[in-house]
C-alpha cells in the first residue's frame, strides 16, 4: 500500500467543547432541519458505545456479520466512483494487486467495523471508515518528538484539545475506543458549520481554521467537480480522492476483481473490563491470545502494562474476552492486582510471588521445598494450568522448555522455578 498521509491538524482549544448532534443528510446538499443536541446530551449518546456494565465485554455489532459491507455501503454519504476520474485511478491503484489489498482489508477488518460503528453513533458519513486507512492503514503508529501518532494521526496539540491524555505511561492518541470517539465527534462539528462532508475532510487533513478560510473566499463548493476545485495542497486534495476512492471499491469490488472478507462474530472488537493494573503479557495470558495482538489493540499503554488508573477496559476479539472474563472470575484478586513496581522487576519474580502469594491460601497443599510439579490429567491445557496456579503461560513454557503449548496426559511439569 502506499505510504500513509501524516496530516498536521493544529485545532485550537476550543474543540473541548465539542457538538455532537446527529448528521444523517447528504453531503452536498443544504441540511434539512433536525432535532437539535446540546452539549450537555451530547456524552449520553455517545455512552451507547463506550460504556459497558461491570465485568462483562460489550460487542459494539451484531451477529449478522456477513452484512457488514451492506452496513458500510447504506452508510456512504459521499460520489460514486464515475463522478471524478481521480477517484476511479486511486480505486484502481489501491487494487492493482489483488492479493495484498485483500490481505490489507482481512488485517483491518475488525479495527474498520468498529470505526464504521463509532461513525454511525455519530451520524458521520461511512466513507470515514476509511480514514486510518488513508492515515496509517489502521496502525498504531507511536509517536515521537511531537510528531502525529495513532491509526488516525493525531497531533498533540489536537489530542490536547480533544480531552485525550499523553504521557510517559499512556498516549489516548493510540486508545482505539477514545480516539474514535473523538475524531468522529470533530467530524460531525465540521459536517454541522459546513453542511458538506468533503469540507469535514478538507477540514481534518487542512485543519479548522484553513477549511473556514476557503468558504469565506469562494462560498460552499457545487456537486461538480467532486473534488473542489480550490486552492489547497496536493496533500489534501489527495486525502479526500483515496477516502472516496476505497469506497469506490467497497461499492463495486467486483469490478476491481476483489473479494471483501467476512469477518466472524468471533472477531469482532469489544472492551472487556479492566478491574485491576496488570502485565499486558499476564493479560494475554487470562485472554488466550497472542501478546503482540493484545497490545496492537491496546497500543495506548506504554511500557506493556495494562494501567487500570488510566483506562478501565482493554480491546479484544469477542472470542478471547469471554475467556478473560473467566480467568479473572476463577482468580484470586490478589493474585493479578500488580503494581507498577512488581512490573519494572523481573517476569519470573512476579510469577513467584503470586505463587507463592496463593500457596499460603486455598493452594497451600501444592507447596513444597523444591520445585512443584503436576501430572497433566486427560483434557487439562497449558493455559488451565497457568490459570489453575497463577502463573503465565510463558514461565510454564520456560520451567519446562516448551516450545509450544501442547501437553499430554502423564506428562510431569514444574509449576514454579524453584
Amino acid at each position: 500500500m502506499n505510504s500513509p498521509l501524516r496530516p498536521k491538524l493544529l485545532l485550537p482549544l476550543a474543540l473541548s467543547t465539542l457538538l455532537t448532534a446527529c448528521a444523517t443528510t447528504p453531503p452536498l446538499r443544504p441540511a434539512p432541519a433536525r432535532p437539535s443536541a446540546s452539549p450537555a446530551t451530547a456524552p449520553a449518546a455517545a455512552s451507547t458505545t463506550t460504556t459497558a456494565p461491570a465485568a462483562t465485554p460489550v460487542a459494539p455489532a451484531p451477529a449478522d456479520s456477513g452484512n457488514v459491507w451492506d452496513r458500510l455501503r447504506s452508510s456512504f454519504q459521499m460520489a460514486d466512483c464515475d463522478d471524478d476520474p481521480g477517484v476511479l485511478a486511486w480505486a484502481k491503484r489501491y487494487t492493482s494487486n489483488k492479493e495484498r489489498f485483500e490481505e490489507q482489508t482481512r488485517d483491518a477488518l475488525p479495527k474498520l467495523v468498529y470505526v464504521q460503528e463509532v461513525a454511525a453513533e455519530h451520524g458521520v458519513a461511512g466513507e470515514f471508515a476509511f480514514l486510518p486507512w488513508v492515515e496509517s492503514g489502521y496502525r498504531p503508529i507511536p509517536g515521537r518528538s511531537g510528531r502525529p501518532a495513532g491509526m488516525w494521526q493525531i497531533m498533540p496539540t489536537t489530542a490536547a484539545a480533544m480531552g485525550l491524555r499523553v504521557n510517559g505511561r499512556y498516549d489516548g492518541r493510540l486508545d482505539m475506543q477514545d480516539t474514535a470517539d473523538a475524531v468522529m465527534k470533530l467530524l460531525n462539528r465540521y459536517y454541522e458549520e459546513f453542511h458538506d462532508w468533503r469540507i469535514a475532510d478538507y477540514a481534518y487533513n487542512a485543519g479548522e481554521y484553513k477549511a473556514r478560510q476557503l468558504v469565506q473566499s469562494h462560498g460552499l463548493p457545487p456537486q461538480l467537480p467532486v473534488i473542489p476545485r480550490w486552492p489547497v495542497h496536493d496533500i489534501t486534495r489527495e486525502h479526500l480522492t483515496k477516502l472516496l476512492a476505497m469506497a469506490c471499491v467497497v461499492r463495486q469490488p467486483e469490478r476491481f476483481d476483489v473479494s471483501l472478507p467476512v469477518l466472524a462474530p468471533s472477531q469482532h472488537l469489544v472492551k472487556v473490563q479492566l478491574p485491576h493494573s496488570m502485565p499486558l503479557a499476564r493479560a494475554a495470558d487470562r485472554a488466550g491470545m497472542p501478546l503482540d495482538q493484545l497490545k496492537d489493540l491496546n497500543a495506548a499503554f506504554r511500557n506493556d502494562f495494562a494501567d487500570a488508573n488510566a483506562t478501565s477496559y482493554l480491546m479484544m476479539p469477542a472470542s478471547h474476552a469471554q475467556q478473560f472474563q473467566d480467568a479473572l472470575l476463577n482468580q484470586s484478586e490478589g493474585v493479578d492486582n500488580f503494581s507498577r513496581a512488581d512490573f519494572a522487576g523481573d517476569t519470573a519474580s512476579i510469577a513467584s510471588d503470586a505463587a507463592t502469594s496463593s500457596d499460603s491460601g486455598t493452594k497451600s497443599k501444592h507447596a513444597s521445598k523444591g520445585p512443584r510439579t503436576h501430572r497433566v490429567a486427560q483434557g487439562e491445557t497449558l493455559w488451565q494450568l497457568a490459570r489453575h496456579y497463577s502463573v503465565s503461560v510463558r514461565d510454564l513454557q520456560r520451567w519446562n522448555n516448551l516450545h509450544e503449548q501442547s501437553i499430554h496426559p502423564g506428562q510431569l511439569l514444574k509449576i514454579s522455578a524453584q
